[in-house]
């Protein structure tokens, strides 16, 4: 493999992770204060997709007006999801707790196809994000370099909010011990919506760049993305932010190098991501940051 080849495929690992990153930050917080993992998640994110589809199509909006319009209106949703079939459940028994994660998964998906059928449909790609770039002897596509970039910006945003923000402090009390911080005084409830609309927010702005990058939108979009999303954060360690970070950017270069390096791999590619869940679970259940935590009876 030449040099340049192998540069092509480290830009496109490096995307693909940023991708998987921003989806696994809305697990790890969801998980991080609840001990919950929101299996809705990935279906927020074809909600947010769609979003910018008919806001284009549909009203005619510029890309970025939709796009803004879309992560507001996916957190709304996030916590409307959260209020609904989360909220009631919360001294309830964990199972209960993930049956409804799963029915609420399944409810989006369903209703997505009533509402939008289940045609895939095409979607704007803005030009400045597509005209190519030539360097050297790789070529890069502005939308290589802006999803990277774009994660950065988001993730920074994000650690400010949680390490130097009162609600940030409100929720790594939370994710400590939640009764007690309901006796000092704080609005829990107000506290775990705002983090249900913070991911849910992230998830939209992925689903935005990630049918960017694969262009086309239909019902079933979040399904895989969510669930390898979901085997970043585990591998990075769930309940941290920086570890799901890690672990979207790890997962996307394991899925792009090993198909670069043994292409007759390439219909195995999504098998590597269960591989190494299985593997974390094995050898480091708690993930590379994960903290131990004994279950609470």
């Amino acid at each position: 493999m030449s040099l340049d080849m192998f540069l092509q495929h480290c830009f496109n690992a490096l995307t693909l992770g940023s991708l998987y990153a921003l989806i696994a930050i809305g697990y790890t917080m969801v998980y991080g204060i609840l001990r919950l993992i929101n299996f809705a998640h990935g279906d927020i994110l074809m909600v947010g997709a769609y979003f910018v589809f008919f806001g284009t199509f549909a009203f005619g909006w510029p890309w970025g007006v939709a796009a803004v319009a879309a992560v507001a209106g996916a957190s709304v949703l996030g916590i409307v999801v959260e209020k609904v079939a989360y909220r009631p459940l919360r001294d309830a028994p964990r199972i209960s707790a993930l049956i409804s994660a799963i029915a609420v998964s399944f409810f989006i998906e369903s209703l997505a196809v009533v509402v939008f059928t289940g045609q895939p449909r095409p979607v704007l790609q803005p030009e400045w994000l597509i005209s190519e770039w030539q360097v050297g002897g790789v070529r890069i596509l502005p939308l290589t370099a802006f999803v990277p970039a774009m994660t950065i910006v988001l993730v920074g945003v994000l650690l400010y909010v949680v390490y130097r923000t009162k609600p940030g402090l409100a929720m790594r009390a939370i994710s400590k011990d939640i009764e007690t911080t309901r006796l000092l005084g704080v609005k829990v409830d107000n506290i775990i919506a705002l983090t249900f609309g913070i991911g849910s927010a992230l998830a939209a702005a992925s689903g935005i760049m990630w049918a960017l990058r694969y262009p086309q939108v239909h019902p079933y979009m979040g399904i895989m993305p969510g669930l390898k999303a979901f085997i970043a954060a585990v591998f990075g360690g769930i309940g941290s932010i920086q570890g799901a970070v890690i672990g979207g950017v790890a997962l996307g270069f394991v899925e792009i190098m090993t198909v670069a390096f043994m292409p007759e791999l390439s219909g195995y590619r999504d098998a590597f991501a269960f591989v190494l869940l299985v593997l974390v679970l094995l050898f480091k259940p708690t993930g590379l940051l994960g903290e131990s935590m004994e279950e609470k009876i």
